[in-house]
């Protein structure tokens, strides 16, 4: 248990970090989801959208600290070369 006043402060920045975190990376899932689903479609053009609102929310992850820049590069890269191979 936390016993100074700065630790428990800690504590409650922590938690309300990890909740902003969570949904976050949760949003993100989303918009990955929304490209992957479009790619199983088979349909181009909605994938390249799809794929364009994707990229500043992966980027913004980055920006904010919840993914590393180099896993995102990974995925938006790999998502690209599917979008495009339709």
């Amino acid at each position: 248990m936390a016993n100074t006043p700065q630790a428990r402060k800690r504590i409650r920045r922590n938690n309300r970090r990890a909740e902003i975190n969570t949904a976050r990376m949760s949003r993100i899932r989303g918009f990955v989801k929304k490209v992957e689903t479009a790619i199983e479609g088979g349909d181009k053009k909605v994938a390249a959208e799809a794929l364009k609102a994707a990229q500043p929310e992966l980027a913004r992850g980055v920006a904010r600290g919840v993914m590393h820049k180099n896993t995102v590069a990974r995925k938006m890269s790999r998502l690209s070369k599917r979008v495009a191979a339709l």
